[in-house]
């Protein structure tokens, strides 16, 4: 089974066994949500969705966007993305990794945002990979 990958530079520092999964976060100056609902496919990840609460500087909502409960749904026409890098700063705050029907900070996986480690990425793990601690032993 694949999986998805949390790690950089290659170096895998855990991985979770999921197809799918939504990634969330709130815009650093407008306190906007973001969430971005990904599959995960021999091809790549798979940007299938995303929905935004609102607009603000940088965050222009899409032309074909739809306005339902509360957040503007759009499909972003992208080809499987091999890796999906975030920058994670502790004042940025952290990202919402979410699947089967449950949240969770990355922070539960990789440990508070700190600036000696200010990126992590994503990516579609290989069935034969090996997960290596956070710490990277």
């Amino acid at each position: 089974m694949t999986g998805l990958c949390l790690g950089l530079a290659g170096i895998v520092w855990i991985e979770l066994p999921v197809s799918e999964f939504t990634l969330a976060w709130r815009h650093s100056v407008e306190k906007v949500r973001w969430e971005e609902d990904y599959r995960i496919t021999k091809e790549g990840l798979v940007l299938e969705q995303a929905r935004i609460k609102g607009n603000g500087a940088g965050m222009e909502i899409p032309d074909a966007a739809i306005l339902r409960d509360g957040s503007w749904h759009y499909h972003p026409q992208l080809p499987p993305l091999d890796i999906v890098r975030l920058g994670r700063t502790p004042e940025a705050g952290d990202y919402q990794l979410c699947f089967k029907r449950r949240c969770q900070m990355l922070s539960k996986w990789l440990g508070p945002p700190d600036p000696e480690r200010p990126a992590v990425e994503l990516w579609r793990c290989a069935p034969d990979s090996a997960a290596l601690t956070p710490s990277g032993n």
